[in-house]
């Protein structure tokens, strides 16, 4: 195998994980690129979902994409087996495996896949999905192979996490300043409030909140409304509409 290549698959993957990232493109090359490199037929690629779910995001050609629909949709496969225990699962024959993934083997015999390599996207404890290399012919895969498959599995899983890590990290603040946000308008409506019917800042907010559990609406909807004009509130648990 040749250092340059597996070098430039390298800075490819860097490069894409520094651009503007795109999940789907940035798999789908994972698995072109595993094809290329570790000499198997095909390669195809299971994530977990927000729910935890497993789902098939990128394969290498249809046959595999179908192949690997098949095992989450059968819950049987060596793919599965590496993602619930978190270690490699290679099957160097699958005419062996007929007792243990009996309808697995027999849709990638259909298929004319023969053998298959699973290797876990993992960091630490976390598992969040499986690479898996598929071979038309059996035989076993060479070692040195199988740790570049891994290393290109982990240094994808290292960007998948660092992706989800600043999504998340993007709502969070989002949703933080839209609750400051919040607060300043609610401080905004219990002032005027205050200054309209005549009561205390405390009394104003009990208004407030009592007018908008009555409505059924979000406080800070109804704080809005106040500020800009809209709805006026009377003194008393239940505020009669005006705007």
């Amino acid at each position: 195998m040749a250092e340059t290549p597996l070098a430039d698959v390298f800075v490819e993957m860097a490069d894409t994980l520094i651009d503007d990232f795109d999940v789907i493109e940035f798999l789908h090359v994972l698995t072109e690129r595993c094809v290329e490199l570790l000499g198997v037929s095909a390669a195809g690629l299971l994530l977990t979902d927000q729910r935890d779910t497993l789902q098939v995001v990128a394969a290498s050609s249809e046959r595999t994409r179908l192949l690997e629909l098949f095992q989450l949709q059968t819950d049987q496969g060596p793919c599965l087996d590496c993602f619930h225990t978190g270690q490699p699962v290679s099957v160097a024959d699958l005419t062996l495996t007929t007792a243990r993934w009996p309808r697995f083997t027999a849709a990638a015999a259909e298929v004319g896949f023969a053998a298959v390599h699973a290797l876990p996207m993992r960091l630490r404890s976390e598992v969040i999905g499986a690479l898996n290399l598929f071979d038309v012919q059996p035989g076993a895969i060479d070692g040195d192979k199988l740790r570049i498959g891994q290393a290109l599995a982990d240094v994808a899983t290292i960007g998948l996490l660092q992706h989800r890590a600043i999504h998340q990290r993007d709502i969070l603040t989002e949703q933080l300043q839209t609750a400051l946000n919040s607060r300043v308008l609610i401080e905004q409506a219990k002032g005027i409030l205050a200054e309209r019917l005549q009561v205390d800042v405390g009394q104003a907010f009990a208004i407030l909140r009592d007018s908008a559990r009555s409505r059924n609406r979000r406080l800070s909807e109804l704080s809005q409304a106040i500020v800009d004009g809209s709805e006026q509130l009377a003194p008393g648990p239940v505020a009669n509409r005006s705007g």
